[in-house]
């Protein structure tokens, strides 16, 4: 019980360590702007006085609205200024008094101009978000509360690690790996504590993940695509011009990061599985415990590769509408890189779940009877 609780003591300290860390990281990154430092900044308002209208007769919206808005936030709280709502699917609102919005406000020589952006997210998003949080502790109790912890953890370090690493020259993929890492040490060491199984899963996560992005790398090189084939690739080079980003990276460190949650899922549950069965059948051998944690693998495989592959699928929705309303030939759309990519993303993240099946079994089954002989 000592050793238990000092582990965690360490845990708890390394942990904080690595907060601090990253405070220090994100203040040594320095961020060229790309945009033209203008005065402008986005600012909270709110809708007091429709001046201009833009509903026709038949009850359709066009043009533009012009509107009175008090701001709500930042050095001109309290003001009230006339702004422009345009009519679009992306930026604008629809208006109408008492409406919360996002304003863009410009200065200049005293005068205030302003441009409805959009409308204000902010207060449902952050119910979205503890909606979410408090059903994860309600219905998962103190692994809930452990799980939203995690979560938590990893969001961060995809925030403050992963991005200001690529940012600053790290190649991609190593930013990947040790985004991994770490995300699945706090994770799997919150939730399944100091233990064979969780390091068993640990292990076999990290190699998992590894994999995938191989996989993606090998497979990427015969199909003759890169990271620069994606439909953001202009932007990624004009970031790329003005920092040290390895932008034809990210498509593969991006495969690591997906197939990650996939991979601790299937890892942990195998070696839980494993780890139940020892303890019922301390006497059983390692290759029949091996083969015991394949079989539960097995009856997972077919779920988690099925998530992985219809994630993807579900991002590409939209294209994937347009592609088929347009009737693409066949050779057309097997050889564009919009297919290529998919494939290779949907498709990598799913060697890595398959690989962490026999690595978990072989890991747990050997670590078990090893710490019996010990």
């Amino acid at each position: 019980m000592k050793n238990k609780r000092a582990g965690y003591i360490i845990f708890a300290i390394l942990t904080l360590a690595f907060l601090v860390g990253l405070v220090f990281l994100n203040r040594s990154v320095h961020k060229v702007p790309l945009l033209a430092e203008d005065g402008s900044s986005f600012e909270k308002a709110v809708v007091t006085e429709i001046i201009q209208d833009n509903l026709t007769e038949t009850g359709d919206r066009s043009g533009e609205q012009i509107v009175k808005v008090k701001i709500t936030s930042g050095s001109h709280k309290g003001e009230t200024v006339e702004a422009t709502s345009l009519d679009g699917y992306l930026y604008g609102a629809t208006c109408e008094v008492g409406t919360h919005v996002i304003i863009n406000i410009s200065e200049y020589d005293g005068t205030l101009a302003a441009n409805v952006y959009n409308y204000d997210r902010t207060s449902v998003i952050i119910i979205f978000i503890a909606v979410f949080l408090a059903l994860l502790m309600w219905v998962g109790g103190k692994k809930g509360i452990f799980s939203a912890i995690s979560l938590v953890f990893a969001a961060v370090c995809v925030l403050f690690l992963y991005l200001p690493l690529m940012y600053m020259g790290v190649q991609p993929f190593l930013a990947a790996v040790l985004c991994c890492i770490l995300i699945t040490l706090f994770s799997m060491i919150l939730l399944g504590g100091f233990t064979a199984k969780t390091f068993s899963a640990i292990a076999g996560t990290t190699i998992g993940c590894v994999v995938s992005g191989l996989i993606a790398f090998i497979f990427a090189y015969f199909m003759h695509i890169n990271g620069y084939n994606v439909e953001e690739v202009e932007t990624l080079i004009l970031i790329e011009q003005n920092s040290q980003l390895q932008a034809g990276g990210l498509l593969f460190s991006g495969i690591l990061i997906t197939s990650l949650g996939a991979s601790m899922d299937v890892a942990m549950s195998i070696a839980s599985a494993v780890s139940e069965i020892y303890s019922h059948s301390p006497e059983i051998s390692v290759r029949e415990l091996t083969k015991s944690g394949m079989r539960v693998g097995r009856d997972m495989l077919g779920t988690n590769v099925s998530t992985l592959v219809l994630a993807f699928v579900g991002g590409a929705a939209s294209i994937m509408m347009i592609y088929y309303s347009y009737s693409m030939p066949g050779r057309q759309l097997m050889n564009s890189y919009f297919m290529g990519t998919e494939l290779l993303e949907g498709l990598s993240g799913t060697f890595g779940v398959i690989a962490v099946v026999p690595l978990v079994s072989v890991i747990s089954a050997w670590l078990y009877k090893k710490r019996k002989k010990t």
